[in-house]
C-alpha cells in the first residue's frame, strides 16, 4: 500500500475549511460574546406590527417568520456547509433521505430519466424505483461508472445523473470530472452523495457537479446522537428545492439537531484525521491475511483507482468492506458475532466502530446480482485505538478459522 503522503496532494481548501468548521467566522458580538452558537429554540417569530408581518411574508425565504422556513441556528449550519462544499447555498433536512427525497421530488417530473451511477445507497435506489412505478420516472443503472457506459444510457429525456463516489459497499471511485463534463454537454443535472468523503476530503462542486448531498448523521455529526441531511448547490437549484421540497414536504431540520451538527463540525477536521490514521493501520493488518478475498477501500484499489483518488480526493474515511474467502451467511454471522469492539449497527461515521454485512441469509441471490460477494462485510472504523480494533478483528478471524 502506498503511504498516504504519496497519494494525496496538498489540500488547497484546508484553511478555509477549518474556518468554516470552527467558530472563527461567527459574529459573537451578536450573541452576547457566546463562543458556542446559540440554540434558537422557537417555532415562530413575532413581528413588530402587522405591516411588517405582511412585508415579511413576501420574503419568507430570507426572513425569520416560522422555523420550518428559516431559523437562525439552522441558517448558521447551512452557511457553514455551503462554505465547506464551495456551493452558493444549502438547505438542511431532518435526515439524509429527507435531503435525497427533496432533490428527486423537486427536480424530476413525469417522464424524466435518471442515470444511477456506481453502487448507490439502497434506499435511494428503492425510492427511484418507487417513483418509476408511481410517477413514470425512468431510470437506468450504470454500476461500472465508466463514462462510455454512461454516454450509452443518455436519452433525450435524461434529466439527472445521480452517483456516489466511493460507492456504497464496494467503495469504488468514479471519475467525477468526466461525468460532470458529459452531463454539461447534454444539459443534465449532476447529483452526488458525498457523505463518505465529507466536504473535507472531496469537493464535487469544484469538479463540476451541480448538487451535493450529505447525511450529516454520519461523519459531520460524528457522535451518533442525531439524524440530519443537507443539500448544497447553486442558488438556482437550492431555491427550487427550498420552494417545493423543503417548504411543502416538511422534512426540515429542527434547530436542536442543527445545533448538534454545528457542534460536530467543530471537531470534524480532527476526527477525520483520526479516522484516516486508524483505517490505514487496520487496512495494513487486513492486507496481510490470506483468508480475505478482497478489500474494498480506495486505498486498496487498482492503479487506476489510486490515480483517481489522488486527482479528486484529499483524504480517506474509515468506512470500507472486505470479502471473506468462501463466504456464506453462517460464516459472516459467526465473524460478526465474534467481534466485541465492532458492534452490529446500520449507520456509520460516529466515534464507535461498527460492523454489518449486506448478506442477511435470505438475500444472497439479490446481493450477488448487485455485484457483491456473499462473504462481504462492511466495517466503520471509529475513534478507538487501532491496536484494539485489530485485535478484535484478529479474534473474529480465529473464531471462523476454528469452524
Amino acid at each position: 500500500m502506498k503511504t498516504i503522503e504519496s497519494i494525496f496532494k496538498i489540500n488547497e481548501f484546508r484553511d478555509a475549511d477549518i474556518m468554516a468548521c470552527s467558530g472563527l467566522n461567527e459574529e459573537h458580538g451578536k450573541n452576547f460574546g457566546a463562543v458556542s452558537a446559540p440554540l434558537v429554540k422557537t417555532s415562530l417569530f413575532v413581528q413588530h406590527d402587522y405591516q411588517t408581518y405582511c412585508d415579511d411574508m413576501q420574503h419568507e425565504a430570507e426572513r425569520y417568520i416560522y422555523s420550518r422556513g428559516l431559523n437562525p441556528t439552522t441558517e448558521l449550519l447551512e452557511k457553514k456547509l455551503a462554505a465547506l462544499e464551495r456551493g452558493e447555498a444549502c438547505k438542511a433536512f431532518a435526515s439524509g433521505m429527507g435531503a435525497i427525497s427533496a432533490i428527486l421530488f423537486a427536480l424530476l417530473k413525469n417522464g424524466d430519466h435518471v442515470i444511477i451511477v456506481n453502487n448507490v445507497y439502497g434506499p435511494t435506489v428503492t425510492l427511484i424505483k418507487q417513483m418509476h412505478e408511481r410517477f413514470n420516472i425512468e431510470y437506468d443503472i450504470v454500476i461500472s461508472g465508466n463514462p462510455d457506459d454512461i454516454k450509452e444510457k443518455i436519452k433525450p429525456n435524461t434529466r439527472m445523473i445521480y452517483t456516489e463516489s466511493p460507492g456504497t459497499m464496494t467503495m469504488r471511485l468514479v471519475d467525477l470530472s468526466k461525468i460532470s463534463a458529459i452531463a454539461k454537454q447534454n444539459n443534465i443535472i449532476t447529483v452526488i452523495d458525498n457523505t463518505w468523503a465529507t466536504p473535507l476530503f472531496q469537493k464535487p462542486i469544484s469538479l463540476g457537479f451541480d448538487i451535493v448531498i450529505h447525511s450529516c448523521t454520519k461523519y459531520i455529526g460524528g457522535h451518533s446522537d442525531l439524524t440530519a441531511g443537507a443539500v448544497i448547490g447553486s442558488n438556482k437549484y437550492i431555491n427550487e428545492i427550498r420552494d417545493f421540497s423543503h417548504q411543502l414536504l416538511g422534512a426540515v431540520l429542527a434547530p436542536d439537531s442543527a445545533w448538534l451538527v454545528i457542534r460536530g463540525l467543530r471537531t470534524l477536521p480532527i476526527r477525520m484525521k483520526q479516522h484516516q490514521e486508524n483505517v490505514i493501520q487496520v487496512l495494513n493488518y487486513l492486507k496481510s491475511r490470506d483468508d480475505i478475498e478482497n478489500i474494498c477501500h480506495p486505498l486498496m484499489g487498482s492503479e487506476e483507482q489510486l490515480s483517481l483518488l489522488a486527482t479528486q480526493m484529499y483524504g480517506v474515511s474509515g468506512l470500507f468492506s472486505f470479502e471473506l474467502k468462501h463466504g456464506s451467511f453462517e460464516k459472516v454471522r459467526t465473524f460478526i458475532d465474534a467481534c466485541k469492539i465492532f458492534k452490529p449497527g446500520c449507520s456509520w461515521g460516529g466515534y464507535e466502530s461498527l460492523i454489518i454485512s449486506p448478506n442477511r441469509g435470505y438475500n444472497e441471490k439479490a446481493i450477488v446480482q448487485d455485484g457483491m460477494a456473499p462473504g462481504l462485510i462492511r466495517v466503520s472504523v471509529g475513534q478507538e485505538a487501532p491496536e484494539i480494533l485489530i485485535n478484535d478483528l484478529n479474534n473474529a478471524f480465529n473464531t471462523i478459522n476454528e469452524i
